[in-house]
């Protein structure tokens, strides 16, 4: 199972987001190129510890969060299609990608030295290490695939 945490899984990432440009399309949901990354960052920032969102867990994940989870890290399926961005919507449709891009491989980078023992998934619950390091690697396979990098 591909994780965050292996060198060679964040090279590989690194190489996809830097091969996204302006002639990437969604291949399905509603968000452009510009409103993909600003997700992916944002989202990055709320796993890693660098933003101001609050680590609680939903009354629905406090119910099925353990379950869903268990499904999604012990199979080999990448994320599927149209699965809603919830509170990690984004609204501005345009900006600046190239610096969307760098900040994106820069957090990429900063998972090799990942210490955030509070984090607490809003549906999933409190993870372990091996958990969130399989479900950041889907996550950003999920957008990458969505934009055919």
């Amino acid at each position: 199972m591909k994780t965050i945490f292996d060198h060679e899984v964040r090279e590989e990432l690194i190489s996809r987001i830097n091969s996204l440009g302006q002639s990437n399309t969604a291949q399905w949901g509603k968000m452009n190129l510009f409103q993909m990354m600003r997700h992916c960052t944002v989202w990055n920032d709320w796993v890693l510890g660098n933003s101001r969102y609050i680590y609680k867990q939903e009354f629905m994940g406090w119910l099925f969060g353990k379950m869903a989870l268990k499904d999604m890290v012990k199979k080999d399926k990448p994320i599927g299609k149209n699965v809603p961005a919830g509170s990690f919507a984004i609204k501005e449709t345009q900006g600046d990608t190239e610096h969307e891009k760098q900040r994106w491989l820069n957090q990429i980078s900063a998972y090799k030295n990942f210490s955030n023992p509070d984090f607490i998934h809003n549906f999933f619950g409190k993870m372990n290490r091996e958990e969130i390091g399989i479900f950041v690697y889907k996550h950003m396979d999920h957008h990458l695939r969505q934009f055919n990098a």
